[in-house]
């Protein structure tokens, strides 16, 4: 690999991915960002050198994400029905219960094989040993996967010397997987499902997403006002009449889906939804009260979490995580702020972290100060050294650190895109890959087995 992008030259890889990026913005694969003043729509940048993944190392991570998902979807049942792991004294009741994600409408609501997280997007980093770990649990909506797909696209049109001979792992069948396990989920004895996607709309930061996958997957691109219940039955508004709708993945929040159990206020979810589903009669990916598993203070039992349901030890290690609702684990943190990653439990996207080692000592003061005010809202890591990749940059090749999210789809059983969302942190000495953020993208390349 080095020889072909060293054959393309400086130059060339510039103009190349300059194009590609173009390429980008003109086909609308965009995410949106909200400022006070106004909404743009951003191109997530693509970075051309590709992250290439061996065979055997991606062995580990895809048993690793299933065995992951696995207990997520156990732990999610139980919680949610007998909460065996709460009265066994695996996990506090209160960070449950407490749980600004916890659902109780779920409670002793069936979903079919026990599957909660039907897609699931765990975030995983290469320590300073090699070795990967989990960093986090992405089991509400997570996005991106679209990039994945496109930028695979995106090499083949703009550097497909560099892919010539290449025996990689396919990614354009994520689109069938999908609908594959949305068509399983769907009620017993309906032999042809109609699933749809549910977007919250054109407003929406992740549209160009959500417009993708329902392409992908070849069915209908829905808002709420698109669907209507009936008897407890979900239809679809067509140029042609009412249509049953059998299976529903969701791209909307859980207090936005149905006005008459969440917010009475929502404007963009379906009355009468949660009534249908709980009668068996539509199937709703990813299910309701899955945000739980999200939580980073949760995150911080996911090893004894896998050890208490499968009985195995994890195969992929967490990062090493202090709980500040913790006496001990608050102490820990308070004394080793300067030293320590201090992030808020509910927060996604990068935003609400301080980084102790890169702080000045006002934000370490402020840190200190949410800490000793709200303890339960807080977790503390040690920074540990991220992986890098090479990444071309204005002053040339340069390495960045990144990180990869693979994409895990399951119904009856779990089957994991190969390769995954590899995010880059185009600023130099940046640990923050978020696209938001500034972060940008690599294509992802999974060797063949046949090729090892």
């Amino acid at each position: 690999m080095r020889d072909r992008i060293s054959a393309i030259g400086l130059e060339g890889l510039r103009a190349r991915a300059t194009a590609a990026e173009n390429d980008l913005m003109s086909l609308g694969i965009t995410f949106t960002v909200y400022s006070e003043a106004r909404a743009i729509d951003r191109i997530l940048p693509f970075d051309c050198i590709p992250r290439i993944i061996t065979a055997a190392e991606w062995r580990k991570l895809e048993a690793g994400v299933r065995q992951r998902v696995a207990a997520i979807n156990c732990f999610l049942h139980d919680i949610y029905h007998d909460r065996h792991i709460i009265s066994d004294g695996i996990v506090p009741a209160d960070l449950i219960l407490g749980n600004s994600n916890y659902r109780p409408e779920m409670e002793h609501f069936p979903v079919r094989f026990g599957t909660y997280a039907h897609i699931c997007g765990i975030d995983i980093v290469r320590d300073e040993h090699g070795e990967f770990r989990v960093l986090e649990d992405n089991a509400r909506t997570p996005s991106g996967v679209s990039y994945v797909i496109e930028n695979r696209h995106l090499m083949r049109r703009a550097f497909p010397d560099l892919l010539a001979g290449m025996a990689l792992r396919p990614v354009d069948d994520y689109g069938m997987r999908l609908r594959e396990a949305l068509t399983e989920i769907a009620p017993e004895g309906v032999l042809d499902p109609q699933v749809v996607l549910l977007s919250p709309g054109i407003y929406n930061s992740a549209y160009f997403e959500h417009v993708f996958l329902a392409r992908e997957m070849g069915v209908p691109l829905v808002e709420g006002a698109d669907l209507v219940i009936e008897n407890d039955r979900v239809f679809m508004r067509t140029t042609s009449g009412l249509r049953a709708v059998h299976s529903i993945y969701r791209r909307l929040g859980d207090d936005f889906l149905d006005p008459l159990v969440f917010r009475p206020d929502s404007m963009i979810g379906v009355p009468g939804l949660i009534a249908a589903w709980r009668k068996g009669n539509v199937a709703i990916a990813n299910a309701v009260g899955t945000g739980v598993a999200d939580d980073k203070a949760v995150y911080a039992y996911m090893p004894r979490i896998i050890k208490y349901y499968l009985d195995q030890e994890p195969i992929l290690l967490n990062v090493e995580t202090n709980i500040c609702r913790e006496a001990a684990g608050l102490a820990v943190t308070l004394d080793r702020l300067h030293e320590l990653v201090i992030k808020p439990v509910g927060e996604s996207g990068g935003y609400g972290i301080t980084i102790g080692p890169r702080s000045t000592l006002a934000e370490l003061d402020a840190a200190r100060a949410a800490l000793l005010a709200d303890p339960s809202n807080w977790i503390s890591q040690p920074m540990i050294g991220l992986s890098v990749g090479p990444t071309l940059t204005p002053e040339g090749i340069r390495p960045r650190h990144l990180d990869l999210r693979p994409f895990a789809v399951t119904g009856r059983s779990t089957w994991v895109l190969p390769g995954g969302l590899s995010r880059v942190a185009l600023k130099a000495g940046s640990l923050v890959v978020n696209s938001s953020q500034g972060g940008g993208s690599k294509d992802t390349w999974v060797i063949a087995e046949t090729a090892a």
